[in-house]
């Protein structure tokens, strides 16, 4: 069974939002090596913090599960997520897992980000490629924004 089949298997009928999907798609369609290249390019993609977050790093929930200090932080405006995060530049896998995540969900509905399924992490085709304890991290990554993105989406 090649990974395609072991993800579609994993998430029978799941449609995964384009930007996931597509960041699946570049992922599987490479090998193991070049997922890892792939992965140091999404580290050099995430955004800088906006300035009211960069100035009020406390408004910032640490995500304790990866090796390396990531923070996150999400918003919903519009019903629209908009998600923010931090990890050093010294960290390149952590930092392009937070930019993955960070990609993905930004710009979805409350309602596509939440329907995100929560193994993501694991059919992108990096289980090969880093250690199980690294995508338990990306996986608590998603987990923490799905969580903030239902209190921000029920507090309004």
């Amino acid at each position: 069974m090649s990974e395609a089949d072991a993800v579609s298997d994993a998430e029978p009928g799941a449609a995964l939002p384009e930007a996931l999907a597509e960041i699946q798609r570049d992922f599987l369609d490479l090998g193991v090596k070049d997922r890892l290249q792939l992965l140091l390019e999404f580290s050099n993609e995430l955004p800088e913090l906006p300035q009211r977050y960069a100035d009020h790093p406390d408004l910032l929930e640490q995500v304790v599960e990866c090796q390396s200090p990531v923070f996150i932080f999400t918003e919903v405006e519009g019903g629209r997520v908009r998600l923010h995060a931090t990890a050093p530049r010294e960290s390149p896998t952590t930092r392009g897992f937070a930019s993955i995540i960070a990609q993905g969900l930004d710009g979805l509905t409350v309602e596509e980000a939440l329907a995100v399924p929560d193994d993501y992490p694991q059919t992108i085709g990096l289980v090969e490629a880093v250690s199980p304890l690294r995508i338990r991290g990306m996986t608590a990554l998603l987990g923490r924004a799905k969580r903030q993105i239902r209190e921000r989406a029920a507090a309004q």
